[in-house]
């Protein structure tokens, strides 16, 4: 390559370098001011224990603060429209000792999943079952899991609302599903179901936060928070709820509005890579 294409293409390089460091930068404060919000001064608030491994935003941060407070029964979930499984909600918990059912329609996810989480397929902790949900499938699909079990996560982009409404195989502590937050709340709207139904790109999808919050609520469940980017809702069984979360339990009080590049770019951490961890058992004491 001649001197000067070589100077260029390395000077663009440090331009891209440069502009995405100021974009991390405008980005850590912007989350920062959404954090000092007075309603997320509240000690019961989820929003400021956010943070993100393998989420694709906060949601790592948030479900382990959820489990913090009302405790972890039996380390299980059960996560569709999973992807290929280095981004999504349920992976750091699996590294962690959880186990569960992954669920994803894409062949080539399907693939992905069966080199990159390989260790934990054959371990038993992960199992996985390529295929399309929907309403029609999704408590046949369920049969064989517990009938309770600690997490659901569902994020399917068009049908998440009326899946969840068909479930009832099942009984998750905790529901973490992706809302559109295009549309502010009290307006409670959803897509039309349709089995086959694809997202294409725009802001068209699923249900609003207030028609889940009424879901929810109907199932016996309650919104306890939002993520910051305004991507995933969080559900907890009303039995379990107690005064540890901040109320009222209102798509008014946690609806949180599109911030979806806040974690678009994470320069200061490294790329995401899955490996089995071994635990680290406490110490022995020095009694001398």
């Amino acid at each position: 390559m001649p001197i000067t294409e070589q100077f260029l293409t390395n000077a663009g390089a440090e331009i891209i370098w440069e502009l995405r460091a100021h974009r991390n930068i405008l980005a850590k404060m912007r989350i920062a001011s959404i954090r000092s919000e007075p309603r997320h001064q509240d000690p019961k608030s989820l929003v400021r224990h956010g943070f993100k491994v393998y989420s694709q935003t906060d949601e790592d941060g948030i479900l382990q603060e959820i489990f913090r407070r009302i405790g972890v029964a039996h380390a299980t979930f059960v996560e569709f429209g999973c992807g290929v499984g280095t981004e999504n909600n349920t992976a750091y918990l699996l590294i962690q000792g959880w186990s569960g059912l992954w669920m994803d329609s894409d062949a080539r996810n399907a693939e992905k999943i069966g080199k990159i989480f390989d260790p934990f397929l054959r371990g038993g902790t992960l199992r996985f079952k390529q295929t399309m949900v929907t309403r029609e499938n999704i408590n046949e699909l369920l049969a064989q899991e517990p009938k309770e079990i600690d997490l659901l996560s569902i994020d399917i982009d068009m049908n998440d609302y009326w899946v969840w409404s068909a479930i009832e195989c099942i009984s998750p502590r905790v529901v973490v599903i992706e809302y559109n937050a295009s549309i502010h709340p009290p307006t409670a709207l959803v897509v039309p179901y349709q089995s086959d139904r694809i997202w294409t790109g725009g802001n068209f999808f699923g249900a609003s936060l207030s028609a889940l919050e009424q879901l929810g609520s109907a199932k016996g469940y309650a919104l306890v928070g939002c993520g910051i980017t305004g991507v995933n809702a969080y559900f907890v069984r009303k039995d379990l709820i107690g005064d540890i979360f901040a109320a009222p339990y209102t798509a008014e009080r946690h609806y949180q509005s599109p911030n979806y590049s806040l974690f678009e770019v994470e320069m200061d951490a490294h790329p995401r890579e899955i490996g089995v961890y071994q635990p680290i058992l406490s110490p022995p004491r020095n009694n001398g």
